[in-house]
């Protein structure tokens, strides 16, 4: 029997936020930098597009747009959320959660991973972790 592949595809904006500031503090992003980010990431604008397994997503905000373009099952290069190159490897933890562990591409850091998973409601929730520190972000299609 094959599974159903949940649609991610869409245009997102965010609903709420939890500990965002506390994710960049664990990446040790100074206190000037991490006040922008945190002002100018509070309204993203989420741009999914998505066939089958492959996926392509867009994040705005008024200081950075972030593009990635990955197949669940396949390593691919990205930047952590504060900017160091890494390696990702995404794969499906849940029927409608992907979740993908970042290895750094050079120097050390915290350990960092994210998940995106579409809710029963159809909402998606962004998890991001840096070592033990979780930010949560919820989002709903417009």
């Amino acid at each position: 029997m094959d599974r159903k592949i949940p649609d991610f595809s869409g245009t997102w904006k965010m609903k709420s936020s939890e500990n965002f500031d506390e994710l960049l503090n664990a990446l040790a992003v100074n206190v000037l930098l991490r006040k922008i980010a945190v002002a100018a990431a509070s309204k993203p604008a989420v741009e999914i597009r998505q066939d089958g397994e492959s996926f392509y997503i867009k994040t705005s905000t008024t200081v950075r747009t972030t593009e990635i373009s990955f197949t669940v099952g396949q390593d691919f290069t990205e930047q952590t959320v504060d900017g160091r190159p890494c390696r990702s490897s995404p794969c499906w933890d849940t029927d409608s959660r992907i979740h993908c562990v970042q290895t750094l591409l050079k120097g050390e850091g915290p350990h960092t991973s994210w998940t995106r998973e579409i809710t029963n409601d159809g909402e998606l929730i962004l998890t991001m972790r840096a070592d033990d520190v979780i930010c949560t972000r919820v989002y709903t299609r417009e």
